[in-house]
């Protein structure tokens, strides 16, 4: 099916791995120019070489930036003022017990999840009401709505991002601009895959048979009793992107593999 996303402009933060990788990767399919963003320039520059030799109809661009830093953010707004799509999913997780969490990892998670993207958006959204079009994606978590309580820091700021998306898309009001947040379950980054490989350290055991085992264990409310792969994360996304979903407004998009027992 195509997108129709050719030639668009698109600014995935945190794109040099994982379920930001997998974005780009499936934007770039539908040809859309993507702006590559991570912290290590040899690291970005390397996703961008990539997906320039897989998709050479498309301009990939090195967007280095640590977005978390104000100066970095105006550097990179002054290096491309202009994008058709934000996609917001640079974040950092760990679980962590609440009683040791101290203020200055509350603030600094908020920082990093929220107020980075936060920061994205408020640069770029009125640029993209003034040429009546745009997409702006946020990257939540099953977490946002359903808290395991194993990180309630994370999930504090993925909740956040739901309230932010459900505001910001109050401004789009008869524009072709829409603001959605799209909250995957478990999945299987890099990060994740090999933590997978670590329990099960001297079992001759395949992938598959590791990741089920795990699944059954330590997620039975999973409906797919797999992680879901960050391609089908990705290819989510660019539908949602793409003009055929612009009746999604403020909308939370759920792709959680079952995670999450209630209707709405």
């Amino acid at each position: 099916m195509d997108m129709g996303l050719n030639n668009k402009t698109a600014l995935v933060t945190g794109s040099t791995k994982g379920i930001g990788k997998a974005i780009a990767i499936e934007l770039a399919k539908e040809g859309v120019n993507v702006l590559i963003n991570g912290r290590n320039y040899e690291e970005v520059e390397r996703i961008v070489n990539e997906i320039k030799t897989e998709f050479p109809a498309t301009s990939p661009q090195n967007a280095t930036a640590d977005i978390v830093d104000i100066q970095q953010r105006e550097a990179l707004f002054k290096k491309s003022p202009t994008i058709d799509i934000l996609v917001n999913s640079m974040g950092i997780y760990e679980i962590m017990q609440f009683e040791d969490i101290e203020d200055e990892v509350w603030e600094k998670y908020f920082r990093t999840n929220v107020l980075a993207a936060n920061g994205l958006s408020k640069f770029y959204l009125p640029k993209m009401l003034k040429n009546n079009y745009g997409r702006i994606i946020f990257i939540a978590s099953e977490e946002a709505i359903m808290p395991s309580g194993q990180m309630p820091q994370y999930c504090m700021t993925k909740s956040m991002l739901l309230s932010l998306s459900k505001s910001l898309s109050k401004l789009t009001i008869g524009k072709e601009v829409t603001v959605n947040t799209i909250i995957p379950g478990p999945t299987l980054s890099e990060n994740v895959h090999q933590i997978i490989d670590g329990i099960y350290p001297n079992e001759d055991l395949t992938f598959s048979e590791k990741e089920k085992d795990f699944m059954s264990k330590n997620l039975p409310q999973s409906e797919i009793q797999r992680f879901i792969k960050p391609m089908e994360i990705g290819r989510l996304t660019t539908f949602v992107c793409s003009p055929y979903a612009t009746a999604f407004k403020g909308s939370p998009i759920r792709m959680d593999g079952g995670m999450v027992p209630t209707i709405f």
